[in-house]
């Protein structure tokens, strides 16, 4: 039986970025294909308590998962949306949003004089059209461009075919007036040419024809066509949109891997004709040993060699690293399939933007993968059994301290349920052990701040109390805890083994005896996990305390010295350096400083 969609869970872990989403069926169909600008918003909508129309909430109740690909903007999820829908034809698409067809540019090339103009729904053959565009907007932007730097017609046949005179159009100067003879059909059919190229992205091209031609008629004397052609140029110039149209910038895959706490997952982002398509994701089986790039080697190889690449085989593969055996591998296919396919890791400009689009969707997918619920109770049940617990830990607390050369150090605490990170409970102390770097005395005293508030106020101690750390660390903070009445509490260090690779931990008890879980053991995973997360989360605190610290004047940290004080101190001092040099006398003869006031001071500036 399907267990309910646990909505709750993968809100918390939703890219707040644009892109796609897909709501599927129990048998894994698509019912709605949606875009937003924030995904987490906009899915956060549909799973509200209340939900007031009915076409949602029948929708809703029918879901059992959701899938997300992240775009670069929200005119690329548009795009990939469309695209999505008119593959998958998903049934929810009819009832919940307006279907119609997206808008294109359409010249009328099969006419002597072609008409440039906008167009939506069925296309015919023996006419140019160009789009989709993401919205009618930016085909009337589009179709302004085109009408001031080409000067095409925009105006209905029936209207054509009966003027006598020119219109406003060509009064206006985006118009040649055809309508009465102004100008000739060969160059029309030039202007119609050049926008075409200009439409599909040639751009340089048209700009390179027109420079030729205005030298030719400077040289020829022409100078009042020459400004024209001078002008036209200048205007395609300035045109610094990006036109979203049908190109022939070739079919590209664009590849990243990620691997983490014995999951992999390499995402192929498909792009096809210069617009991406959408995202595959595969989750190969690895070994704990198994680094990134021998993962990517291995399933390039068997991709592309195998019968899934038969149908899809790209000109150009990029990958977001080097790989050794990318020129045999081009050689191989070269040979099997007839196929020459180009292998590159270091692309610039669109490439590039595609190759992060890749890797976040990699990331976003990895993350769905390891928060999701039947993954996080299997690595629960195993911590359980490794740890010869009755049950698995509701509530898992990890500590650990971040600091350079021993200053600015902090100590941070995350927390971890059944379901995941409960990043509401995360909390970080600014910690100033004794000695400066002295990791056991700032993780006791972490701990002790910890703990104490927490019994006080009566909140949920940890079933598992995590230290990033070996038998020191663990034996300090047991210490700690047992002065505050908490020695009955589970303490579990983790530290890396000698080589220090990832998989080759060693996990201390807090009886002294040692604990070395397999490398694919889901129990290690799962603490991996939460040691990283508590890394991450150190790393940040201290990041931020160290350059508050390098921005901010150590006058502000001493209690009871305000910014009025503090200015009056320097200006009677001269600055920072005397104030330090001063003695306790020369500070309480200050205005507005008393002689325990005074001491105060000194003694903060001169610990």
């Amino acid at each position: 039986m399907a267990t309910e969609f646990d909505s709750a869970t993968f809100l918390r872990h939703c890219s707040r970025k644009p892109g796609v989403y897909r709501m599927l069926d129990a048998d894994g169909k698509v019912l709605y294909v949606g875009k937003a600008r924030d995904l987490k918003a906009r899915l956060n909508s549909y799973f509200q308590k209340r939900v007031d129309a009915v076409k949602t909430r029948a929708l809703v109740a029918r879901v059992a998962g959701v899938q997300t690909t992240v775009t670069s903007d929200e005119t690329e999820a548009l795009l990939l949306e469309q695209a999505l829908i008119k593959e998958l034809r998903p049934p929810y698409n009819v009832l919940l949003r307006d279907d119609k067809s997206y808008p294109y540019i359409r010249i009328s090339v099969e006419q002597t004089f072609p008409r440039v103009g906008f167009h939506r729904g069925k296309r015919k053959e023996g006419t140019r059209y160009f789009g989709p565009y993401p919205s009618a907007g930016s085909v009337r932007e589009a179709l302004n461009v085109v009408e001031k730097v080409f000067r095409l017609r925009n105006c209905r046949d029936s209207f054509f075919r009966n003027r006598t005179r020119p219109c406003l159009q060509y009064q206006i100067k985006r118009c040649t007036a055809p309508c009465v003879g102004l100008v000739s059909e060969e160059d029309y059919r030039r202007q119609v040419a050049l926008a075409i190229d200009f439409l599909d992205g040639r751009d340089a091209q048209v700009t390179s024809g027109l420079e030729q031609r205005m030298a030719a008629a400077a040289e020829a004397l022409d100078f009042e066509r020459a400004a024209e052609l001078r002008d036209q140029i200048a205007a395609i110039r300035l045109v610094q949109q990006k036109q979203y149209v049908d190109t022939d910038r070739g079919d590209v895959d664009v590849i990243a891997v990620l691997a983490r706490h014995g999951l992999a997952v390499v995402e192929i982002l498909v792009v096809r004709q210069g617009r991406v398509l959408g995202h595959h994701s595969h989750f190969p089986r690895v070994r704990a040993d198994d680094d990134e790039e021998e993962i990517l080697e291995a399933f390039l190889s068997q991709y592309y060699l195998g019968d899934s690449g038969d149908l899809a085989l790209p000109a150009e593969v990029i990958v977001d690293r080097p790989v050794e055996s990318l020129g045999a591998l081009a050689d191989a296919l070269r040979a099997a399939k007839g196929r020459k396919v180009r292998f590159a890791s270091a692309v610039r400009g669109e490439r590039l933007a595609w190759l992060r689009m890749a890797r976040e969707n990699a990331e976003q997918t990895i993350i769905t993968q390891l928060t999701s619920r039947d993954n996080m109770a299997q690595r629960y049940a195993a911590l359980a059994e490794l740890l010869a617990m009755p049950a698995p830990p509701a509530r898992i607390e990890c500590f650990d301290i971040s600091h350079t050369g021993g200053e600015q150090a902090v100590a941070s605490c995350v927390v971890f349920g059944a379901e995941g990170a409960i990043k509401g409970d995360y909390r970080r102390f600014n910690v100033a052990p004794a000695q400066g770097g002295d990791d056991y005395a700032a993780l006791a005293e972490a701990v002790t701040r910890r703990y104490q508030r927490v019994t006080r106020e009566g909140k949920a101690l940890p079933e598992l109390l995590l230290i990033d750390g070996g038998k020191g660390q663990v034996k300090s903070v047991m210490t700690a805890l047992e002065s505050i009445g908490l020695g009955h509490m589970y303490v579990l260090g983790i530290s890396k083994g000698p080589s220090r690779k990832a998989g080759l931990e060693v996990l201390h008890r807090s009886d002294g005896r040692e604990l070395t879980p397999p490398a694919d053991s889901p129990a290690l995973h799962l603490l991996q996990q939460v040691r990283d997360e508590a890394h991450r989360f150190a790393i940040t605190g201290h990041r931020a305390r160290r350059g508050k610290a390098r921005n901010a004047s150590v006058l502000e940290e001493i209690p009871g010295i305000g910014p009025r004080r503090r200015q009056q101190l320097l200006h009677h001092f001269g600055g920072l350096q005397q104030l330090r040099n001063a003695s306790v006398e020369s500070l309480a003869g200050a205005p507005g400083i008393s002689r325990s006031m005074a001491e105060s001071i000194y003694a903060w500036l001169h610990e």
